[in-house]
């Protein structure tokens, strides 16, 4: 899991601190992470307003022009997953943020063994509202976290599911379109990737980071760069 993290604060000493205890947590619990720093809540929002894939957000409250909370409201309108932490001063602001249903409030200067529990909780919340398919599989359902999918193949009536432990279903490969999110391209008529595997694409193949490849069909080069392009 790749977890995509803000920090929005606008004291510089302050995001230094916590850009390096998220360092430390990443290292610790071994989920990698990518993290955006930004001095104002409008800052941040210029930015989400074309990337909204970020899962936590660490949000100062006293800022300058929106602050905190302010900016939480306007995330919350759009986003019921996302985990709002807050970074606060003052014990006084906690009333404020239960219309956003924050996760945890932490006070400054932040303590390193309350921050690394706060992202441990914010990761769990995220994995138990995790998108996944749910197979049927000899009467069984089995869940498969859309995270953990390499690419979907068709072969005649059915559909493998590449992933830790491939599964095969009789399925028609469109019938997976609305189960899926923006980070899977469709490539042909057999195929669908998930872009967060792709290691390199030349105009014939995929190379997938799992060692695997696909064959491109003509016409799809274009097509699935400018795919990775616009997700990533």
């Amino acid at each position: 899991m790749i977890c995509k993290i803000a920090v929005c604060d606008d004291s510089a000493a302050d995001t230094e601190l916590l850009l390096h205890l998220i360092a430390e947590w990443s290292e610790k619990t071994g989920i990698s992470v990518q993290i955006e720093s930004f001095s104002s809540a409008e800052g941040f929002l210029f930015r989400y307003a074309e990337d909204k894939s970020f899962g936590i957000l660490l949000l100062d409250i006293e800022m300058g022009g929106i602050n905190g909370v302010e900016l939480a409201k306007q995330v919350r309108a759009e986003n019921r997953e996302v985990q709002i932490i807050f970074i606060t001063g003052y014990i006084d602001y906690i009333a404020d943020g239960y219309d956003v249903e924050a996760l945890n409030y932490l006070m400054k200067p932040v303590s390193r063994e309350k921050l690394f529990t706060a992202l441990s909780r914010a990761v769990e919340k995220l994995r138990e509202g995790e998108r996944a398919l749910f197979l049927e599989i000899q009467g069984e359902s089995m869940r498969i976290p859309i995270r953990e999918i390499s690419y979907l193949e068709s072969r005649k009536n059915y559909v493998t599911v590449h992933c830790r432990a491939p599964v095969t279903v009789k399925r028609s490969l469109s019938s997976f379109g609305d189960e899926l999110d923006d980070s899977f391209f469709r490539a042909g008529r057999s195929y669908i990737v998930n872009l967060h595997f792709i290691r390199r694409v030349t105009k014939s193949t995929i190379f997938l980071k799992t060692g695997e490849d696909i064959p491109l069909p003509r016409g799809m080069y274009k097509p699935l760069n400018r795919a990775i392009i616009r997700y990533f």
